[in-house]
């Protein structure tokens, strides 16, 4: 069974007087594991695309099933559930609270979820661990560089142990060398079984994953994969070195 199925979605706006189509009868299909980057240029709807994934947003028509449930039908606080237990989100802005430390940034999903404290403390000291942020717990997102919040940022968004990561420019406010190890930290968790989705406008970036999508003008014009076996696996000790 496909992680996720989309069926002729439509996704329409109303800009003054015209109407415009950011998706248009979109039909896609991701397995699980998957590592998938959707290239475009800017207004190809691939943010639109994103969004509708990770339940931000909703289609005006079509189906949109996840692990095999059509979470369109869902009312906002069933599609909120479903974002928080089984969709991460890394996005190009890092989006970190301010006056939260790295180690309660991390642990805000769990804290909004419910999960005790003991728990908490547990998946928040092995993430800082796993990202390399032990010596960065008590910091502030203004207290780290930019790759630190990324990976922060990365750390918050898998410690629900998401099925799904979505990544909105992850690479977008680093410079390349600091971007490189970000992408390299991502394919590590997908090496490690999430599936992974990429929007991006950096063809050198989007020609790492295993499949690229390509949108223009709301439309899927491009589908193309390449063999796993080009790409080699990164590991969390490789990051570290």
């Amino acid at each position: 069974m496909p992680l996720i199925e989309l069926s002729a979605i439509e996704r329409t706006f109303l800009l003054g007087d015209s109407t415009v189509h950011a998706l248009a009868r979109i039909d896609l299909s991701i397995a699980q594991g998957e590592y998938v980057a959707i290239l475009g240029p800017s207004g190809s709807g691939k943010s639109t695309m994103l969004n509708l994934l990770g339940l931000l947003d909703r289609p005006n028509a079509g189906v949109y099933r996840l692990e095999g449930r059509d979470v369109t039908t869902l009312s906002p606080d069933e599609q909120a559930q479903v974002r928080s237990q089984r969709i991460g989100f890394v996005f190009q802005s890092f989006h970190l609270v301010p006056r939260l430390t790295a180690a309660e940034n991390i642990a805000l999903p769990m804290m909004l979820a419910g999960i005790p404290a003991a728990e908490r403390a547990r998946r928040v000291g092995k993430a800082l661990r796993e990202f390399g942020l032990e010596n960065r717990s008590d910091h502030r997102p203004d207290q780290l560089s930019g790759g630190q919040r990324q990976r922060v940022a990365i750390a918050r968004a898998t410690v629900m142990q998401p099925a799904l990561l979505l990544a909105d420019e992850p690479t977008g406010n680093l410079d390349r060398s600091t971007g490189d190890d970000v992408i390299a930290l991502l394919e590590t968790l997908n090496a490690n079984g999430v599936t992974l989705i990429v929007v991006t406008h950096d063809v050198t970036v989007g020609a790492r994953a295993h499949r690229q999508l390509r949108m223009e003008d709301g439309r899927l014009i491009g589908d193309e994969r390449r063999d796993r076996a080009d790409h080699r696996r990164v590991t969390s000790a490789d990051l570290r070195k």
